[in-house]
């Protein structure tokens, strides 16, 4: 089969198109035909290497997995004799670190769920890890309730994109940070506020929030205690700003969590219900060809992609 390759840790220039064999399904396991994926924060982090730290988890002097790719929409093609969810032929979508960029992955029933008839592949390969990031974030670990005032910080990428609309379904009022350049696509996606960071002084804006989501990563602990009761910072970021930022809240207590987001079919199957019943909806700023998944991922890792990028597997 096709798949991005990588050999080493780098830039897009590592990612080469190949083949690889194709995966066999275990006894918990599914192969999925995949139509379409999306690139993720995650995918060039992992591509590079950064930070340091999650090569413990992804290789330490080489990447253990040769295929990279996270998000991913697809027919289910085979299945595992203890499966029981998900049969033959079922269009389901999910997340995988690792192996997703490739005409077929592999699977488990806990990290995928069926695809809404109203939608395409390339809408619900936008989802996975920027909807799952965005929906723990608010639910989960920000314990949002109706009613509250939520500020999103990076509103018009991914994860914010998704988290303005999230936070709206739960009946949230909603403040987002972004450029000017996007004031009118996050009004669009339900703000009720909307503040442009490149014409208003964050550090003079003092209105209280009851939560805060970071999804850019440049917010100091001060930025976090002036601007909102709580707050949770969402993603990977450096060593050195985390251990700043935890050791100054250690010191204030201050309610701020981090976190990576989980694959749970649960949270899954509950975005596909948001977006099927319109509550959501994935933006999708540009759809690449698979033999562009490097020039994909150079060009999400710029971070100033409104909404999400998507490639698609020509069948």
């Amino acid at each position: 089969m096709l798949a991005i390759l990588k050999e080493s840790y780098g830039g897009p220039e590592v990612l080469k198109l190949g083949e690889a064999p194709k995966p066999q399904p275990q006894k918990n396991q599914i192969l999925i035909k995949v139509m379409a994926n999306s690139a993720n924060p995650a995918d060039w982090h992992i591509m590079r290497g950064k930070p340091y730290f999650a090569r413990f988890s992804f290789g330490l002097f080489k990447p253990k997995d040769p295929i990279l790719g996270s998000d991913f929409a697809g027919i289910v093609e085979e299945v595992g004799s203890e499966v029981k969810s998900f049969k033959i032929g079922d269009r389901v979508f999910g997340e995988n670190l690792g192996g997703a960029f490739a005409e077929y992955c592999l699977a488990t029933e806990n990290i995928i769920a069926k695809i809404p008839a109203s939608q395409s592949f390339e809408s619900m390969a936008a989802l996975p890890i920027a909807g799952l990031t965005a929906y723990q974030a608010l639910l989960e670990h920000g314990n949002l309730k109706p009613g509250e005032k939520v500020l999103i910080n990076g509103a018009s990428g991914g994860v914010g994109h998704f988290a303005i609309q999230i936070a709206k379904a739960h009946g949230a009022v909603v403040s987002a940070i972004c450029s000017s350049r996007n004031k009118d696509f996050v009004k669009s996606l339900g703000a009720d506020k909307v503040i442009p960071y490149n014409e208003v002084d964050l550090s003079k804006y003092s209105k209280q929030h009851d939560l805060l989501l970071d999804c850019y990563g440049n917010l100091s602990h001060a930025d976090f205690k002036k601007l909102s009761k709580r707050g949770v910072i969402i993603g990977l970021t450096t060593m050195g700003r985390m251990t700043k930022l935890l050791l100054s809240n250690a010191l204030s207590k201050y309610p701020l969590k981090q976190f990576t987001a989980e694959a749970k079919h649960s949270d899954l199957k509950a975005l596909a219900e948001l977006i099927d019943k319109g509550k959501i909806k994935t933006h999708i700023h540009q759809i690449y060809p698979y033999s562009e998944i490097p020039e994909a991922i150079a060009f999400i890792e710029k971070m100033h992609t409104p909404g999400k990028v998507v490639m698609r597997w020509e069948q």
